[in-house]
């Protein structure tokens, strides 16, 4: 992970914009929390997080909502490409939320990688448990940040549906459909990561 330099330091009581694209992986959360915790050490006011990422690990997912849900500063988010899979739960973290207008939300159930796996009862049995817990731990935090029924949460899961930023503004997933407008002289931090393969 490489930080982008920027000749702007964040300051106590200030505001910083942090953008992350990427996947939710062990690397990337502690990346992530490791640039919020050091904001919050430095007593910064207001963070705002842009967000853009195919989803990834419920366990990290569920990680960084919680830390940044429990840090000091003030934190709003924006989908500024796509928000995916777990990726939402993640933006759920913010106090205040918005969208740009050609963005998307991407939601499905939980699944497992079980290619080359020996499957026994006994396993199938403990990994549909495993599956049906993130899901409902996924699904209570969509619920308690959004107008959405539990019912219309479960269609969601089932048949990996995407929505546009209207649908998110109709279901309270976002506040507003807002463009990201960064004041000149407030420090920016991005996050770049290398793609596996390169």
């Amino acid at each position: 992970m490489t930080i982008v330099p920027n000749q702007l330091q964040p300051t106590p009581g200030g505001t910083v914009y942090v953008s992350f694209s990427s996947d939710v992986n062990a690397h990337s959360t502690e990346s992530l929390l490791a640039i919020m915790a050091n904001l919050a050490n430095i007593g910064v006011a207001q963070v705002h997080l842009l967000l853009s990422t195919p989803g990834g690990n419920v366990m990290h997912g569920m990680n960084l909502y919680n830390v940044l849900r429990a840090l000091p500063f003030d934190l709003t988010t924006h989908n500024v490409g796509n928000v995916d899979s777990i990726g939402n739960t993640v933006f759920l973290a913010g106090r205040q939320r918005y969208a740009c207008e050609n963005t998307t939300f991407m939601f499905h159930g939980v699944g497992l990688n079980a290619i080359g796996q020996r499957l026994e009862e006994k396993s199938v049995r403990q990994t549909l448990a495993s599956i049906v817990a993130d899901q409902t731990r996924i699904g209570a935090v969509i619920q308690r940040h959004t107008s959405l029924t539990t019912r219309q949460i479960a269609g969601l899961f089932r048949e990996q549906q995407t929505k546009d930023a209207a649908y998110a503004v109709r279901f309270g997933i976002v506040h507003e459909i807002r463009d990201v407008e960064i004041p000149q002289g407030t420090p920016v931090i991005a996050l770049v990561f290398q793609r596996q393969g390169v």
